[in-house]
């Protein structure tokens, strides 16, 4: 049995993987989906979120679980299963980038975002400078992020989206060869993604090599669109060094 750990992206928290946790399940392994510091139900005030606590979060997850993990991050949150894999290397089995950030070491997820210049989300994103938060305004959800997806989605959209802590995006990441880099990473890439555009998908996983990347022609949510395709690659990654 594998478990899956399941790290939501920008403005999402846990709901995100309700179709692929009982997908994978249904396999014989485990699906944790995590609500972040500030998002969903974790009720953490969200001018106080850190990278270094949601890191902390997630490390102190693997450390009660038995065995190694498989952590999969999508979108902005990328950047914490590097940072996490830095700290816990050894308790990792893979690492899975879903059109997630990868960035080496030194870099911030803002760096590669401003170069994300054909992107649908940056006009509709709002900054509360108090708060230190972002949202996404509701009126590009569907064209955005959901433009293959059932309306369902949407509309649970229109209720459950929600702040966004933004500290972690312009946080260098610390990462080592010795650590982060002995953990095999793989890639999933959207080539219909309006939100992390394949051109920015692919230039980070060109400068940051990964055993595997698997294509997806879908939008920045094949959780909602495509989840038994999805969680077909995911099973495939998850034994992949075992077929050898």
């Amino acid at each position: 049995m594998k478990t899956f750990i399941l790290i939501h992206g920008s403005w999402h928290s846990a709901w995100n993987w309700h179709k692929v946790v009982p997908l994978i399940e249904r396999n014989g392994h485990r699906a944790i989906a995590v609500d972040l510091p500030g998002m969903g139900r974790d009720k953490t005030p969200v001018e106080e979120v850190r990278l270094a606590a949601t890191v902390e979060k997630i490390c102190s997850l693997i450390d009660s679980i038995e065995g190694k993990v498989i952590l999969l991050g999508h979108s902005k949150n990328g950047v914490i299963i590097s940072q996490v894999a830095e700290y816990r290397p050894q308790k990792i089995d893979k690492l899975i980038y879903l059109a997630a950030y990868l960035i080496p070491n030194g870099k911030t997820q803002r760096e590669y975002s401003a170069l994300d210049t054909k992107g649908w989300l940056k006009p509709y994103v709002t900054i509360d400078a108090v708060l230190n938060a972002s949202t996404l305004q509701p009126v590009i959800y569907k064209e955005g992020l959901y433009h293959d997806c059932d309306d369902d989605i949407t509309a649970l959209a229109n209720v459950l989206l929600s702040h966004e802590p933004i500290e972690s995006g312009s946080t260098p990441l610390q990462l080592t060869d010795e650590n982060y880099g002995s953990v095999l990473r793989y890639y999933i890439e959207c080539t219909d993604d309006r939100a992390v555009t394949p051109f920015i998908q692919q230039k980070m996983y060109t400068e940051m090599p990964c055993k595997k990347v698997y294509s997806m022609h879908c939008s920045h949510s094949p959780f909602f669109s495509q989840p038994q395709q999805l969680v077909d690659i995911m099973l495939e990654i998850a034994v992949d060094d075992e077929q050898h």
